[in-house]
């Protein structure tokens, strides 16, 4: 299964700091046989931006999954979710409900998170949050679903 990472970030991008969230989602798939990153990119909090990669990886790239970190937060430069409802066809709410109910148990504040998942064709984006913890918290759990997924797409 093809994978492409877009990790969303005005700072990363800006190189005031390193991006975190890529090597840790790169760490998660090199475990598992089946899947391989192909593409990486590093964009800022735009949502015409994000809109825009999402669209060529999915639709040129032909990517089976699509993973976004970053950007799912309350503040209104957080625009990763609002781009990815604009872009797929379908959504699928599940993935989100259980990033907040399964981040609740580590911070009160994952009420306030916003990641959403959903198919365009036949790639399924899902958001996952910037913070490499919360990824490392999520990811692994996400494994079985995404190979359902590509299974029975």
């Amino acid at each position: 299964m093809n994978i492409g990472i877009v990790s969303v970030s005005d700072r990363a991008f800006n190189k005031v700091y390193q991006d975190q969230g890529i090597p840790e989602i790169e760490k998660i798939f090199s475990s598992v046989n089946t899947f391989k990153v192909l593409k990486k990119v590093i964009i800022p909090d735009e949502k015409e931006t994000i809109k825009e990669n999402l669209v060529e990886l999915s639709d040129i790239d032909k990517l089976d999954i699509i993973i976004t970190t970053g950007g799912t937060g309350p503040s209104s430069r957080d625009v990763t979710p609002d781009a990815t409802l604009e872009v797929i066809d379908r959504e699928y709410p599940g993935f989100g409900e259980y990033m907040r109910l399964e981040s609740l148990k580590y911070s009160k504040n994952a009420i306030l998170s916003r990641q959403t998942a959903g198919s365009r064709g036949n790639t399924l984006i899902v958001n996952l949050p910037g913070n490499p913890k919360s990824i490392s918290e999520l990811l692994p759990n996400l494994i079985n679903q995404l190979e359902h997924f590509i299974e029975k797409r």
